[in-house]
């Protein structure tokens, strides 16, 4: 361990909005699953892959818990039907059928969404896409991967290690969530900084269409400038345009050497500082720089991610930056980092208390462990309200500052109320994860956050959605993030693949 060294909103005309939030509108003139259908889905799948509390041989409503609520239990739904497809002509035929049944339909990764967008609403069928795990191709020259849409993060990532590649991605929920998924919510993570977002890295996509029809644009190919770029309608789509059953994506070189260091902050001023002068002398190797305050990286200890510092080093600590460097030849990132290190510790104002350095890849993982934990150390601690915003890189602490004199002036920050209001992301993309842990969730803590939240975020001309998505969530607030006519055109652009709006009804628009 390193020595320890202690040391406008805008203004202007406000647009009036309209708060209402109404989801269930978007299922009606939807039917719900009956008998029938059971019968016409048992042509197409096995019994063993249809669970549904209907007759004949109904399911015990126990088993459809896990994919009629989300992890957080939040969002809650009543779908009386979960069908699991192993094939992609298989969820042809059954997008088919609803599509002429006029069946919602909600498609299902892994369930590890954080806005709702993975359960029902109402009674709308469930399409989970858990048994469609296959590898279909991986080419170990072009490092590009082809897999079926239900691929478990983490199984994609093991089976490209003896490869020395990996998936351009890594998620705290990697253990759960699928590649599809991942697709589908244009899932960000945390290494955004190095590889870039999905938009980039997906080359190709298979998608059911509403009405049934396979779109194979699942091409290999690293140039193609032949016209539309069919497959980014889809990343980020949340299921509301289709079915993403295959993906096709560019998996990146190992690294052969990764490095990480946990630093401690006397003051949030000093992270952009941090920022540019990290990316100054790491520069090619960095691959992330992690933000947590200090109460939610004590609330990680609390609960048991573990503990990157001594006590007696944390003290003083207002909070703390995980540094990430992946690289190709040890010797030369470990020079780098210690540099940057010594650096850091023997200026004259210096921008860190102190720091530790892993010295080992059990040490490596016991940092990390902290940073992806934090999402279980908060539910752990409450019900928390999650909202995954981007805004400016020095309003972060301003806007967890905001929310907490806002909760206090309506009486709500207390124990029986909003115990905790934490900040922490990716300082990398400007992704800022502000988490208000609450004692129960309650209608007036809701209306005391929104839409003062969405507000805030509007007048730093943010987005209320950085990486997690609209799902069920925000839709009512789209408009803080998109103008009238981008919304006029989201519409339209679902009107035409979907007319009769059974893919993911409730869900992105409002």
């Amino acid at each position: 361990m390193f020595v320890s060294r202690q040391l406008v909103r805008r203004t202007g005309l406000r647009v009036s909005r309209r708060w209402s939030h109404s989801p269930a509108a978007a299922l009606s003139g939807l039917n719900s699953v009956a008998e029938e259908d059971l019968a016409h889905f048992a042509k197409i799948l096995p019994p063993t892959a249809i669970l549904s509390t209907l007759s004949p041989n109904a399911t015990p409503a126990a088993e459809l818990e896990p994919f009629n609520n989300d992890w957080m239990n939040k969002y809650h739904g009543r779908s009386t039907t979960v069908l699991k497809p192993r094939t992609t002509q298989e969820v042809s035929e059954i997008v088919k059928w609803c599509n002429q049944r006029r069946i919602g339909i909600v498609p299902q990764g892994g369930n590890t969404g954080l806005v709702g967008g993975g359960v029902p609403v109402k009674d709308e069928l469930v399409l989970s896409l858990s048994n469609m795990t296959k590898i279909r191709a991986f080419d170990d020259v072009s490092g590009i991967l082809v897999a079926d849409a239900g691929c478990i993060l983490q199984s994609l990532s093991d089976f490209l290690t003896p490869h020395n590649h990996i998936v351009p991605l890594d998620l705290g929920a990697k253990g759960s969530c699928q590649i599809g998924g991942n697709v589908s919510t244009n899932a960000g993570g945390l290494r955004l900084l190095r590889y870039g977002s999905l938009h980039g890295s997906v080359l190709g996509l298979e998608v059911v269409l509403p009405d049934g029809t396979i779109l194979d644009q699942l091409t290999s190919l690293r140039k193609d400038n032949t016209g539309y770029d069919l497959k980014q309608l889809f990343i980020g789509a949340e299921g509301t345009l289709g079915v993403v059953t295959g993906v096709s994506i560019l998996a990146a070189p190992a690294p052969q050497a990764s490095n990480n260091v946990m630093l401690a902050l006397p003051k949030f001023e000093n992270v952009l500082p941090l920022f540019k002068e990290t990316k100054r002398q790491l520069s090619e190797i960095l691959s992330a720089f992690e933000f947590m305050d200090r109460t939610v990286y004590d609330l990680a200890v609390k609960h048991g991610q573990g503990r990157a510092l001594d006590p007696s080093d944390v003290e003083g600590a207002e909070c703390f930056v995980l540094v990430e460097t992946s690289g190709g030849k040890r010797e030369h990132d470990e020079e780098k980092l210690n540099s940057l290190m010594e650096s850091l510790m023997e200026a004259e104002q210096p921008l860190i208390n102190t720091g530790v350095l892993a010295t080992s890849p059990a040490q490596f993982s016991a940092l990390w462990a902290i940073r992806e934990g934090l999402t279980e150390a908060v539910s752990k601690e409450g019900k928390a309200y999650k909202y995954d915003i981007s805004v400016p890189l020095h309003k972060f602490k301003e806007v967890v500052d905001k929310t907490k004199e806002h909760l206090r002036q309506k009486d709500l920050l207390h124990e029986n109320a909003v115990k905790h209001v934490v900040g922490y992301g990716h300082v990398g993309d400007g992704n800022l994860h502000l988490n208000v842990v609450a004692a129960q969730y309650t209608p007036e803590i809701e209306a005391a956050l929104e839409p003062f939240i969405y507000e805030l975020v509007a007048s730093y001309k943010g987005s209320i959605s950085a990486e997690h998505g609209i799902g069920v969530m925000k839709t009512h607030a789209l408009q803080y993030s998109k103008n009238p006519t981008s919304i006029e055109w989201m519409k339209r652009i679902k009107a035409l693949f979907d007319p009769n709006g059974i893919m993911n009804p409730g869900k992105v628009l409002p």
